[in-house]
């Protein structure tokens, strides 16, 4: 998979060199490239916004830099990809889908966004996909861009050692993950539940999928079937 991000803080991406996404890298499962969006421009001040037609507050990231941009970034196997409050929700079925992609380019706004024409170019020619990460407004795209890049790249074959355990996180076959144990057995009075010392595999799995649907009851019951 190769990766493309449009920024005015290309600086911001830097951590993707260490951990799991800095050693996938290395092994050439994953390309990332990271452009400053004020190389596409062409005045002394390099300059990305202007105030927006019609009035209101803010400012507006301008179509020029943009578009070239994109000319210089975009294949055919693209999908462009928006962070944007305004955007379809972000979840880890979206997560998965996109890590069957050949080519991802992450656009980071700023200010009060970028001219929508820009969008509507990129969609003339690619597919592209305006995601939100929650009902909440953040500075820029940067921090979104990041969280998927994260949540994306993790599911490319590879990059994770045991593909098994990415079957049994939170969100996937529509539960929250269980709770997690490791030793010593007993800390400060708490003690590890029996059961996972107990060796009985069909014991511990089913306990373990109780506390799955016990967890999604108490803090996300929105994503349990009426009845469950």
């Amino acid at each position: 998979m190769r990766i493309d991000i449009l920024t005015i803080f290309p600086d911001f991406f830097g951590v993707l060199d260490i951990s799991l996404l800095g050693k996938a890298r290395e092994r050439g499962i994953i390309e990332l490239g990271v452009h400053d969006l004020r190389d596409y421009t062409h005045d002394r001040h390099r300059t990305v916004d202007d105030t927006p037609y019609g009035g209101g507050a803010g400012m507006v990231m301008r179509p020029e830099p943009w578009g070239e941009a994109l000319d210089a970034t975009l294949t055919p196997d693209t999908v462009v990809i928006v962070p944007t409050p305004a955007g379809v929700p972000f979840t880890q079925a979206a997560a998965r889908e996109l890590a069957q992609e050949k080519h991802l380019l992450f656009t980071c706004g700023r200010y009060e966004g970028i001219d929508q024409r820009v969008i509507d170019y990129a969609a003339s020619t690619v597919r592209v996909r305006e995601i939100s990460l929650g009902d909440y407004v953040l500075n820029g795209g940067e921090v979104a861009t990041m969280a998927m890049i994260e949540a994306i790249g993790r599911l490319v074959p590879g990059v994770i050692g045991n593909p098994e355990s990415l079957t049994e996180e939170s969100h996937e076959q529509g539960l929250l993950e269980y709770p997690s144990y490791t030793k010593p057995s007993m800390w400060r009075e708490r003690s590890v539940p029996a059961v996972l010392l107990s060796g009985n595999h069909k014991a511990i799995a089913d306990w373990r999928h109780e506390q799955q649907l016990e967890r999604t009851r108490r803090v996300r019951p929105d994503l349990l079937p009426d009845g469950e």
